[in-house]
C-alpha cells in the first residue's frame, strides 16, 4: 500500500505530500491546481519517461518520493534485498522508499530503499504495486498491439507461460535462420575462397618448406657459389701461418717465426722469471697459430665446389624465392599461413554439414513454435470470451446494459509463415494473432472498433469498463485513475463511483476526479489549492472533513460553497455512497 507521497519542484508544485490509506482515495481541486501533477509523480516512481519540461521554472531539481508498506516475505521486498536496499520493519510489513529527482539539466535519477538504481529496476520494482490507468493508457488501448497486450494481461498465465517459451524458441529461430541464410547467399563465395587456399596449400606442399630454410640455404648457396674464391683465401691464410716445403716457397710463416722466438728466448729463460712468462706467453700463441693454421686446412679441404649440388641449390632457392613472394613473408611465415588455411579450409569443406544441420534445426524450432502459437491462440480465444463477458457486466452498471464488448482474435495468411492448422500464418515476437476489441452498442448492430462504434461518453465508459476489469486482474496492490471519468455525468457517474467503491475493497485505489458523484464514494478525500503565488505547497493539500466534503462536493457541483441547494445536494450523494458502500 501507498502510504504517502511527496512530491516538490514539479510543475506547479512547490512543496507537497498526500497523505494516503486504504480504501478509496480521491483527489479533487480547482483545474490548474496540480492534480494531474500527482499523476505524473506517479509515473516517475513507476519508472515513466523522464519530462523535463515539468521541472517547475525557477528551481534546480523537482523530486518525487513514495513511501509504501510491502509484505516482508514478498517477491518484491526479496528483489529489494538483493539490489542492496535497506527495508525498516512496520506493523503492516516492511517499509519501502522510492525516489525520482530529475535535474534542470536533463539528468535523472531514481533510488530505491537508500541506493541509487536505473529507473528501469525502478519500474520493474513499482509495476508489481501501483498500476496508473489515466487517459493516456484508455487511448493506448485504441492500439491493437496494445489490446493484444491487454487480452495478454487479462488471462494471465495461461497466455503468460506458453508466451514465454514462445519468445525464447522465436529468438533462437531468428539466429538459427540468419546463419543459415549467411551459408545459402555466401556459398559460392566460400566456394572461391576454397579454391584459391587449396591452390596456395598444394603449391606449399609441393615445395614443402621447412623452418627458416630460407636463411640455411641462402648460407649455403653463397659458400657454393665462391667456393674456389673461399678456398683460394683460406690456404693463402694457411700459407701465412706455416711454411708449406710443398708449395715451393721456403720462407716461414708466423706460426713458425713465433716457433723461434720461443725457443730464443727458452735459451735465457732461467735468467729472469719476466722473460719466462713472455716465454709462456709465446708458446701459448703458436699453439693457437697451428690450431688456426689446421683449422684453415680443414675449412679449404671442407668446401664443396660441386656444380651439381650449386645447381640443386640455386633450384631450390627458386621455389622457396616463389613462396615468400607470393604470400609476402619469409619461409615461417608461409607455414604460418598454411596452417591457418588448413584450418579454414576444414570449415568452409564443412559448410555443407552445417547447413544441413541448421536445416534441420529450424525444421524443429519452426514445428515447436507453430505448437506455441497454437496453444496462445488457444488460450487468447478462452480468455477472449470471458474479458468480453467481464466487461459487458461492467458495461451493464454504467448505464449501458445491452452493449458488449468483443475480443476478436484473427490472424492473417502469409506464404512464408508458420503452419498452423492447414494455414501459413504470419506470426512475430508475440505469436500470430491480431486482437481487436470491437464494440456492439445495442442488439443487432453490426461490431465495429471501440473507438468508431462509441460516441465520446459511450467510448469511456467502455474505457474505464476495460480499466477496471484489467486492474481487478493486476497483481499490484494501489490502482491509479487519472480522470478516467471524463465527458461522463448524472446516473453513468455515480455508477462509475460505485464501481470505483467496489474495486477499493480489494485495492488501494487513488482516483483524480472533477465529478462529485465519484468524490461522494471516497473513504479518504483530499482537495488541492494553490497558494496566491499560483504554487501547490504543503499547506495546499488538505485531508477533508465531513464538513469539508460537504463545501467541496458543493463547489463541484454548483461552483458555490454556500450554496443551501447545492449543499443539500452534496449531503444527498455522501448519504447515499455511504447507504451503497454499506451493502455487502
Amino acid at each position: 500500500m501507498l502510504e504517502e507521497i511527496r512530491i516538490r519542484g514539479l510543475g506547479v508544485i512547490d512543496d507537497a505530500a498526500l497523505g494516503l490509506a486504504a480504501g478509496l482515495t480521491v483527489v479533487s481541486g480547482e483545474t490548474g491546481a496540480g492534480k494531474t501533477m500527482i499523476v505524473q509523480g506517479l509515473g516517475l516512481l513507476t519508472g515513466g519517461r523522464a519530462d523535463y519540461g515539468l521541472i517547475r521554472p525557477g528551481v534546480e531539481r523537482a523530486f518525487v518520493e513514495g513511501r509504501l508498506v510491502i509484505p516482508v516475505d514478498s517477491g518484491v521486498a526479496a528483489r529489494v534485498r538483493e539490489a542492496g536496499g535497506d527495508l525498516d520493519d512496520d506493523p503492516g510489513g516492511v517499509v519501502l522508499v522510492v525516489g525520482r529527482t530529475l535535474t534542470a539539466e536533463g539528468r535523472s535519477r531514481a533510488q530505491v530503499a537508500g541506493r541509487s538504481v536505473p529507473a528501469s529496476l525502478l519500474g520493474e520494482i513499482a509495476e508489481d504495486l501501483i498500476a496508473v490507468h489515466g487517459q493516456s493508457e484508455a487511448q493506448r488501448l485504441l492500439r491493437p498491439s496494445t489490446q493484444r497486450e491487454a487480452l495478454d494481461r487479462f488471462a494471465g498465465e495461461t497466455v503468460a507461460k506458453p508466451r514465454s517459451r514462445y519468445a525464447t524458441v522465436y529468438a533462437e529461430l531468428a539466429r538459427v535462420s540468419r546463419a543459415l541464410t549467411e551459408i545459402t547467399e555466401r556459398s559460392r563465395e566460400r566456394e572461391q575462397e576454397a579454391e584459391l587456399l587449396r591452390i596456395g596449400l598444394a603449391e606449399v606442399e609441393r615445395v614443402e618448406p621447412e623452418p627458416g630454410e630460407d636463411s640455411t640455404l641462402g648460407a649455403e648457396l653463397n659458400r657454393l657459389e665462391h667456393a674456389e674464391t673461399l678456398v683460394r683465401t683460406a690456404r693463402t691464410a694457411h700459407a701465412a701461418l706455416l711454411s708449406d716445403p710443398a708449395s715451393g716457397s721456403d720462407e716461414p710463416g708466423g706460426a713458425d717465426l713465433v716457433s723461434v722466438a720461443r725457443r730464443v728466448i727458452d735459451g735465457d729463460a732461467d735468467l729472469d722469471p719476466e722473460l719466462a712468462a713472455l716465454g709462456a706467453r709465446l708458446t701459448e700463441i703458436g699453439m693457437l697459430l697451428t690450431d688456426v693454421a689446421a683449422d684453415l686446412a680443414s675449412y679449404a679441404e671442407g668446401i664443396d665446389a660441386d656444380p651439381v649440388r650449386l645447381g640443386d641449390a640455386q633450384a631450390r632457392k627458386a621455389a622457396l624465392t616463389s613462396l615468400t613472394r607470393a604470400h609476402g613473408t619469409d619461409i615461417d611465415g608461409v607455414l604460418a599461413w598454411a596452417d591457418q588455411a588448413g584450418r579454414r579450409l576444414l570449415e568452409l569443406d564443412g559448410s555443407a554439414e552445417s547447413a544441413e544441420s541448421l536445416t534441420a534445426r529450424r525444421d524443429e524450432l519452426t514445428a515447436e513454435l507453430a505448437g506455441l502459437a497454437g496453444e496462445i491462440t488457444a488460450a487468447r480465444l478462452a480468455a477472449a470470451t470471458r474479458f468480453g463477458a467481464a466487461v459487458a457486466a461492467e458495461l451493464a452498471g454504467l448505464a449501458m446494459p445491452r452493449a458488449r464488448v468483443q475480443a476478436v482474435v484473427s490472424q492473417r495468411d502469409d506464404p512464408a509463415g508458420l503452419p498452423i492448422a492447414e494455414r501459413t500464418v504470419a506470426y512475430g515476437p508475440s505469436g500470430v494473432d491480431d486482437v481487436e476489441l470491437r464494440l456492439v452498442p445495442h442488439p443487432g448492430a453490426p461490431a465495429r472498433p471501440v473507438h468508431k462504434g462509441a460516441s465520446g461518453g459511450e467510448l469511456s465508459r467502455v474505457m474505464l469498463a476495460i480499466e477496471v476489469v484489467l486492474a481487478a486482474a493486476d497483481t499490484g496492490s494501489t490502482m491509479v485513475f487519472d480522470e478516467v471519468d471524463a465527458g461522463v455525468g448524472g446516473r453513468a457517474a455515480v455508477e462509475i463511483g460505485r464501481r470505483l467503491a467496489r474495486l477499493a475493497r480489494t485495492h488501494q485505489v487513488i482516483c483524480i476526479t472533477h465529478l462529485p458523484q465519484v468524490a461522494a464514494f471516497a473513504d479518504r478525500h483530499l482537495v488541492v489549492h494553490k497558494a496566491d503565488d499560483g504554487s501547490v505547497t504543503r499547506s495546499g493539500v488538505i485531508t477533508l472533513d465531513d464538513a469539508g466534503r460537504v463545501r467541496e462536493l458543493s463547489r463541484m457541483l454548483a461552483g458555490q460553497e454556500n450554496s443551501s441547494l447545492a449543499r443539500g445536494h452534496a449531503e444527498e450523494l455522501l448519504a447515499a455512497a455511504a447507504a451503497d458502500k454499506a451493502r455487502p
